[in-house]
């Protein structure tokens, strides 16, 4: 049976490969894209979403337009030295002809959850402003999702902005603190696997020889996203953080799970630290109060890249 899933996403080269990966998997049914600022404003992030979906043939996705700010502090300074200056490394891609649908990304959940309730997992693979936002506006929304998989954190391993704290966690933390503290069933990907997984230039190849349109995208836009992930090393890597969830949804085996109490930081030294206390480990009750999430810790990396290509294949 196919997961439903919306992908709540800021397009970005490695939410390009996800946005690829989900549309190339059969037992992925993705009800829409709802977009949020992060690697790059939220308009650019629409329309790098609707263009996207154009790319693949995929024009009868719905793609909205979601938050455009911190839940609390000023604009963001975007990442265009890691994604280029359109969010595609060196592509600048022509206006897309499509339309957005008309609602906010957090009434889309809000909508899609009420539609199918139990069936949706929510992917986030941004700042999780816009789901916090979607809890603002129907708290029963935990009850009326099969889950929530994020793309973002650092639990057990450093930060890649601050020592303590993870892009998009860091982006939004005083939203973050508000998706993790609700009462869903939330599992983690980040640093702690996302990073450990380093892929050589020559997976992008493969991807493009596999899927000249969707492969041959990934492996041009990739280049920039190369340049800045090879800087201060020996060799030429990239990461491809936004797709291990879906990988996960479709199969849980590749993976290792830890499971714990969950904090994030929103003050001035810890803003988006992630801090994770595994269930047993601790005595204090500021940590056993806390909601419980599972954390991704370990991945079979031979098989994930099998399993990306496998799927561009298709």
């Amino acid at each position: 049976m196919a997961h439903k899933i919306i992908l709540d996403t800021d397009p970005g080269i490695d939410d390009a490969m996800a946005i690829f990966f989900a549309f190339q998997s059969p037992d992925i049914e993705l009800l829409g894209l709802t977009t949020v600022y992060g690697n790059v404003p939220v308009t650019m992030a629409a329309q790098n979403a609707l263009t996207l979906c154009e790319l693949a043939g995929k024009n009868d996705i719905p793609v909205t337009k979601g938050v455009g700010m911190p839940w609390v502090g000023e604009e963001s300074t975007y990442a265009h030295f890691v994604h280029g200056e359109h969010g595609f490394g060196h592509i600048k891609p022509e206006p897309p002809k499509g339309e957005l649908d008309p609602r906010s990304s957090a009434q889309f959940i809000v909508d899609m959850a009420r539609k199918y309730p139990g069936e949706i997992t929510l992917v986030a693979i941004g700042p999780l402003g816009n789901l916090a936002l979607a809890l603002r506006l129907e708290p029963e929304l935990p009850k009326l999702v099969k889950g929530v998989s994020i793309m973002g954190g650092a639990a057990f391993v450093p930060g890649n902005v601050t020592p303590v704290a993870e892009a998009n966690i860091w982006n939004d933390a005083h939203a973050a603190e508000i998706v993790f503290a609700a009462d869903w069933d939330l599992v983690m990907f980040g640093l702690d696997v996302t990073n450990d997984v380093p892929f050589a230039p020559t997976f992008v190849d493969v991807l493009a020889e596999k899927n000249p349109t969707l492969g041959g995208f990934v492996q041009e836009s990739a280049q920039f996203y190369m340049d800045f992930y090879s800087q201060n090393r020996e060799d030429r890597v990239c990461f491809f953080h936004d797709a291990f969830p879906i990988a996960h949804l479709r199969h849980p085996e590749l993976f290792e799970l830890t499971e714990g109490h969950v904090r994030v930081g929103t003050g001035t030294l810890d803003r988006g630290q992630t801090v994770v206390a595994p269930k047993g480990t601790t005595p204090s009750p500021l940590w056993n109060d806390a909601n419980t999430i599972k954390v991704a810790t370990k991945v079979d990396h031979s098989r994930l890249e099998k399993l990306f290509i496998d799927t561009y294949a298709l």
